[in-house]
């Protein structure tokens, strides 16, 4: 769109491309401060943000941000902003796991327009846990998944150690609730690393195509590949 000013010369009406959230829920809790499992996230996540800021779309721009849950609380610890603009700082672990914090954060932040405008397209989500919550995390995800952001986006989740079936795997799996999409679980450091690989293809396909909100190419059989 072109207006003129008061000079007289036109003005250009600058259309940025819609943003495509990607907000990470990491578990920071004293368990993942043992066998590497921080330095590994950490990795994986600098790897990824990385590779999100070089990709340059004309249908859509990845924003993304990371909310840690340790300790009392959970913090914004990246605000989610064009991935190009992110600057990663490592994450530290100790204390409980106050997932159901981390689940009313991440409802604030999509409720938020000036981080998630509604011309955003569908978010991702992404949680990644080793343990059971210490806080009261279930009428925390009901609100989640009642917003009208959270019940639209795609929400993943990798499993850093609990056995499939147990109590914090079914934790992970009431967080994705789509039984076509695998709770990622590994004992293997390199699978968190090949799942953040993977997030990172998928979001990266989603951007360039000129449908991103349309999953139909989403390919969940590469998860129950990385699935131990």
């Amino acid at each position: 769109m072109t207006e003129g000013n008061q000079s007289g010369a036109p003005v250009v009406e600058v259309q940025h491309a819609r943003p495509l959230p990607v907000l990470v829920l990491a578990d920071v809790s004293g368990s993942m401060d043992q066998d590497k499992k921080i330095e590994t996230l950490n990795d994986a996540m600098a790897s990824m943000i990385n590779s999100f800021a070089a990709e340059d779309s004309l249908y859509g721009e990845i924003t993304v941000g990371v909310i840690t849950f340790g300790g009392a609380e959970a913090r914004l610890h990246q605000p989610l902003v064009p991935a190009s603009q992110a600057h990663w700082n490592s994450m530290s672990a100790g204390g409980r796991t106050p997932l159901g914090a981390a689940l009313d954060l991440a409802r604030t932040v999509l409720e938020d327009p000036e981080a998630v405008p509604k011309r955003a397209f569908q978010p991702t989500l992404v949680l990644v846990s080793d343990g059971i919550p210490t806080d009261e995390w279930e009428p925390a995800l009901e609100r989640l998944l009642a917003s009208p952001r959270g019940k639209k986006a795609t929400r993943l989740a990798v499993a850093v150690g609990p056995e499939a079936g147990g109590p914090a795997y079914q934790v992970l799996e009431r967080f994705v609730a789509n039984p076509a999409i695998p709770v990622v679980r590994t004992d293997e450091l390199d699978r968190v690393r090949q799942f953040f690989q993977w997030v990172t293809v998928s979001v990266a396909t989603r951007v360039r195509s000129g449908s991103p909100d349309d999953l139909s190419t989403f390919d969940s059989d590469e998860l129950y590949d990385l699935t131990d």
